[in-house]
């Protein structure tokens, strides 16, 4: 057994201090962590999905920063209400990638979770991300394309496109994902130091993607089921936001990072 996992007990209180001083979360009756784990959500005038996204979220978590786009509506008021202890952090910035690279810098957690604020995500995956994370992976990457996946919110272009531009980083980086384009992942934070984020609009996901294959990351794909937007409009879209993928891709496979051998895989890995 790892040694950031140990076997609850459902009667023990939320926090129990082992022998060796670790404040253990249970997760589970079967799980507890030490590790504490940040989730980081970005948002921009979604005050009507937050109550959504917040009640899906486990109470073992060790902290929410939300990080505003500078919202014209009540989501600050309303995440503050939802979760009293929430962190927020004003983006400076646009776009995003921006928006995460400010969360991550803000987070105090071990792990850190990303999770979209339009209610399309199930935050009680995240017990699964965590548990990949504790158990040896290094960056734990939902797909909604793995065995026991699913999405209710795609297009047919844009499922296409996702199709062919993960086929395209799988060939020129050496990766093996099912999903490319998806927002809800999972990595210890001392992974920020390779990725070394530099991308401020919704591409950064796919930047995340490759710099993890680059840097020779240990990862496992979660199985994740994406729910359509609960309130608002997408602002995604599919040519678009496709052309900035490939930018990506390109500017990637020019900049000649070396790329670490890949360690040997992960149960539940890809394949």
């Amino acid at each position: 057994m790892s040694a950031f996992l140990r076997p609850a007990d459902a009667d023990e209180p939320p926090l129990t201090l082992l022998p060796d001083q670790a404040v253990y979360r249970p997760v589970s009756s079967h799980l507890a962590i030490a590790p504490p784990v940040s989730v980081v959500i970005p948002a921009m005038n979604e005050a009507a999905n937050l109550p959504h996204v917040f009640k899906t979220l486990p109470d073992w978590i060790h902290e929410v920063v939300l990080v505003d786009g500078n919202s014209t509506d009540d989501t600050v008021r309303v995440a503050r209400e939802l979760w009293p202890g929430v962190t927020v952090v004003p983006q400076r910035g646009k776009g995003k990638g921006d928006a995460l690279i400010s969360g991550f810098a803000a987070c105090t957690g071990e792990i850190i979770v990303m999770v979209d604020a339009d209610g399309s995500a199930d935050g009680g995956e995240i017990v699964s991300y965590v548990s990949a994370l504790v158990s040896g992976a290094d960056f734990a990457k939902g797909s909604r394309f793995a065995n026991g996946g699913g999405t209710d919110d795609m297009t047919w272009i844009r499922r296409l496109g996702n199709r062919m531009l993960t086929a395209l980083v799988n060939a020129k980086f050496g990766a093996r994902y099912t999903d490319l384009c998806y927002g809800y992942n999972a990595f210890w934070r001392r992974c920020l130091d390779p990725l070394a984020l530099d991308c401020a609009g919704f591409e950064v996901e796919t930047l995340m993607n490759i710099r993890v294959a680059q840097a020779g990351l240990r990862v496992q794909e979660i199985p994740s089921h994406e729910y359509p937007r609960i309130h608002g409009d997408s602002n995604l879209r599919a040519v678009r936001d496709g052309l900035r993928v490939l930018k990506v891709i390109a500017r990637e496979r020019g900049a000649g990072r070396k790329r670490v051998p890949r360690p040997a895989l992960l149960t539940g890995e890809a394949r």
